[in-house]
């Protein structure tokens, strides 16, 4: 069942574009004119993308933002998205502002814009960006580089027990459980940051319930709970694997790596672009790989350091054995996935995707140098000397200096010199390994040179028609232990008109609070209007509203009400400004 809908999921995303949108085509066209109102926005980009509740924002003539319903796929159409607009648009120039969500999870936004009759007399204001909010890219690319981390260690643990076959597994148990627990948490908090994410919000609006059902329609949202899925039934099934034979385990481990790689695969570069099934292919083949080669190196470095009896030379020339495997397809599929995301030659350097690949490759270098020197003393073990064999002293033995002219010897076990030559470069390549993974992730979310290049043809998205939101941070302190700090609003688009309103409320140390209660006020003393009550509803962990109207121009007073208990409260007047 899983497995289907992973499958789903990669043939969803077979039609051939780049890797991230970029808006190919719209109607009404960028900066045209037209003689009659359009009854639909309709915009195509360049691969099939995901929509968001708010992904279309009108703004008329006069900034006042349009009342529209909410957009969806023209039918048939992935990668086209269409809105009914009101019949009665009057005259002047119209902003389209959108933000829709790529076929491998990063969400994109633009503008652009369109007059009716004749253009406006006065240019629209210039816009602020919202494209991404920095705590929340911040924490959610976090996340992903711990998912790989906790990947990599749960599949290649288990890879090594199961094809290296350690007498002592007893060393494994604890990376095992660290790595699915890792790997559950961190899927279960991207799963949470998803909609901020796409929507470039801050993280308190994670904890709003009802983006719930959009996120996991979503493509990145299904692959997560496809992902969350994948780990709690290994977990329920493990037990009922323990009884039966090796070849049964086998079997179902290596079914449940390859799900578990398709929920990276089926939202992530491999899924949109060029050869979409070569890609996700591919892609696959590469996560495993490095799976058992990385995490088997750490299972390894422990199984040397804590194994009660030292693992035997079968066990170690088995791991070699499946590190050149994995190198082997690592090589190949890097060079594909390099060739489909550069595009050329120069990509390599004049793009950050390239110089970001161009890093990757250089401590891929470090890691297999590592990897060759620990070949080197795995093929000594195969033949150790006989026992008491004098070999030279190692350098920075303890001991008096060697005479000179002299060659200082001492009685080892060369087999003990070897196996601990060889935990020393196990150790280096794991911590190459590590920073591998880093860049890795950084990769990943990096737009990909052949798909930048295919974006600079695309029309330019224009971005100064947009109105700006006000923004402002206002503190507070009821004079009560805790009842301080600050709340940072944001007024959307701050004219006259229809408003939104959202509230972030912080405590003393900077850290999100919730408030019982927050009200939100506006009065025009110079007109003799109000108090008008914003309405402000809790969203689970913010404050917000639609449905502010603020009729007339002027400098209006916002009071802000913040109750942080049932007796405790306080009230803060701020001036904000409101033009048409």
């Amino acid at each position: 069942m899983l497995l289907g809908t992973l499958l789903v999921l990669l043939l969803a995303g077979a039609a051939p574009a780049s890797a991230h949108a970029a808006l190919r085509a719209s109607d009404p066209e960028d900066g045209s004119v037209v003689r009659t109102a359009p009854t639909h926005i309709t915009l195509t980009f360049t691969e099939s993308v995901g929509l968001l509740e708010d992904s279309f924002r009108i703004y008329g003539p006069d900034n006042r933002r349009v009342p529209m319903e909410e957009p969806e796929h023209a039918a048939g159409a992935a990668d086209t998205a269409r809105a009914a607009l009101p019949r009665d648009l009057g005259e002047g120039t119209y902003t389209v502002a959108w933000r829709v969500v790529s076929a491998d999870s990063h969400p994109v936004s633009g503008a652009f814009t369109f007059s009716i009759g004749k253009p406006s007399p006065t240019p629209p204001a210039a816009p602020q960006d919202h494209a991404e909010h920095p705590v929340t890219k911040s924490l959610y690319d976090t996340g992903r580089y711990l998912a790989y981390l906790a990947a990599a260690l749960l599949l290649g643990t288990a890879a090594f027990a199961a094809l290296c076959r350690p007498p002592d597994t007893g060393p494994l148990r604890a990376p095992l459980l660290f790595g699915w627990w890792t790997l559950l948490v961190t899927t279960a908090a991207l799963l949470i940051l998803r909609a901020p994410y796409e929507k470039g919000t801050s993280p308190g609006t994670a904890l709003d319930v009802s983006a719930f059902p959009d996120t996991v329609s979503g493509r990145p949202g299904m692959a997560l709970l496809s992902r969350l899925a994948l780990l709690l039934t290994a977990a329920l099934l493990l037990p009922v694997l323990r009884g039966r034979s090796p070849r049964t385990r086998v079997t179902a481990g290596a079914a449940f790596s390859v799900a578990l790689a398709l929920t990276w695969a089926s939202a992530e570069h491999a899924s949109a672009g060029i050869q979409v099934p070569a890609a996700m292919t591919s892609s696959v083949l590469h996560l495993l790989a490095m799976a058992c080669w990385l995490g088997g190196l750490a299972a390894l470095l422990l199984t040397l350091h804590r194994a009660r009896t030292p693992p035997p030379y079968d066990t170690v020339a088995r791991f070699s054995r499946l590190a050149l495997t994995s190198v082997s397809v690592l090589v190949v599929t890097g060079a594909y996935q390099s060739w489909r995301g550069l595009g050329s030659w120069s990509a390599l350097t004049e793009t950050a995707y390239g110089r970001t690949l161009a890093v990757k490759l250089a401590a891929t270098v470090f890691l297999l140098s590592a990897a060759a020197l620990s070949r080197r003393w795995t093929a000594l073990l195969a033949r150790p000397a006989a026992a008491g064999e004098r070999v030279p002293a190692l350098v920075g033995a303890p001991g008096p200096p060697p005479a000179p002219r002299t060659t200082h010897m001492t009685t080892v076990e060369p087999e003990t010199l070897h196996r601990r030559a060889l935990r020393r470069s196990v150790l280096a390549e794991v911590v190459v390994a590590v920073a591998v993974l880093l860049v890795t992730t950084v990769l990943t979310g990096t737009l990909p040179s052949r798909a930048e290049a295919e974006a600079a043809k695309a029309p330019e998205p224009q971005v100064a028609g947009l109105p700006g939101a006000q923004a402002l941070t206002v503190p507070y302190d009821t004079g009560t232990p805790g009842g301080s700090g600050t709340v940072q609003l944001t007024m959307d688009p701050g004219r006259v008109g229809e408003n939104g309103l959202q509230a972030v409320v912080f405590g003393p140390q900077g850290a999100l609070t919730f408030v019982p209660e927050l009200r939100v006020t506006f009065t025009l003393p110079s007109k003799d209007v109000g108090p008008i009550d914003a309405g402000l509803t809790d969203r689970g962990g913010y404050w917000a509203t639609n449905d502010l109207t603020l009729p007339l121009e002027g400098a209006w007073t916002m009071k802000l009400t913040v109750r942080v208990s049932d007796i405790d409260q306080v009230t803060v007047e701020r001036e904000v400004r409101i033009t048409r």
